[in-house]
């Protein structure tokens, strides 16, 4: 049975947003609120309850994803936060709380294939896919997956 998850996309490029919203309708989940930066994601109402967030790391207002994983994990603890960058480097070793990443640029199918391999993952843990191509998951998140 197939649950929609909802999905916060924090992304400063119009037209990247729009993709990954149609990406994420796509694959039949629904896009519960979208920002360019941290003072948007901050003024968002805890209710929304995002599943997955997808941050880019270089957001407008000279915010950054860094920033926005920090609030992300404060207001939401739950939800499965990926970095979508292609400033891979950028991200620390212990990925300052996220979950994984998904470089740029990446392809329609590559994104849709990370998205079932979450959904697998978050409705009924561990995912039975191997983890696809198109996300690398960080070191911790990886270990509580492979933990089950």
């Amino acid at each position: 049975m197939h649950v929609p998850l909802n999905v916060l996309i924090v992304e400063d490029e119009a037209l990247l947003a729009m993709d990954l919203e149609s990406i994420v309708e796509d694959v039949g989940h629904r896009v519960v609120a979208s920002a360019v930066c941290l003072r948007e994601v901050q003024d968002l109402p805890d209710s929304i309850e995002p599943s997955i967030a997808f941050v880019d790391m270089h957001l407008a207002e000279g915010s950054t994803g860094l920033e926005v994983s920090a609030h992300i994990c404060a207001h939401w603890p739950d939800a499965i936060i990926v970095f979508v960058t292609a400033n891979i480097r950028k991200i620390p070793a212990d990925f300052a709380g996220a979950h994984g990443v998904v470089a740029k640029p990446f392809s329609r199918a590559g994104m849709m294939t990370a998205m079932r391999y979450l959904e697998e993952g978050i409705l009924d843990p561990p995912p039975v896919s191997p983890e696809p191509s198109s996300f690398h998951a960080s070191p911790a998140f990886a270990a509580t997956w492979s933990e089950r």
